[in-house]
């Protein structure tokens, strides 16, 4: 398979997965699997991170490792995961959209 055949094996619009409530190292681990599942049928997958209330260590490093295995854009994260991307200094490293239709527009 060439590089360009990858690419237009993605070229459907990546599905959505919409989590809510907190993350943290008692229950990331599920997440992290069914993003995982997602990311290798898809190719990626965009997170909307609007309804996360909290979101620890755990949490980001999940993100990252995500990250750096498939395509993850991150929409519309809540204030408090937008506080903890600015506070670890990782908003330049991640695909960070303002809203779900941006996420998806590329």
């Amino acid at each position: 398979m060439t590089t360009s055949d990858a690419h237009d094996a993605h070229t459907e619009p990546l599905p959505v997965i919409s989590p809510s409530g907190e993350f943290d190292m008692h229950n990331v681990t599920s997440l992290e699997a069914q993003i995982g599942t997602m990311a290798v049928v898809h190719g990626g997958l965009v997170l909307d991170a609007s309804c996360i209330t909290f979101a620890d260590s755990s949490f980001l490093r999940m993100i990252l490792a995500v990250h750096q295995r498939t395509d993850l854009r991150i929409a519309a994260p809540s204030p408090r995961v937008a506080r903890l991307f600015d506070l670890a200094g990782v908003e330049t490293y991640l695909r960070i959209y303002p809203t779900l239709d941006a996420a998806r527009a590329l």
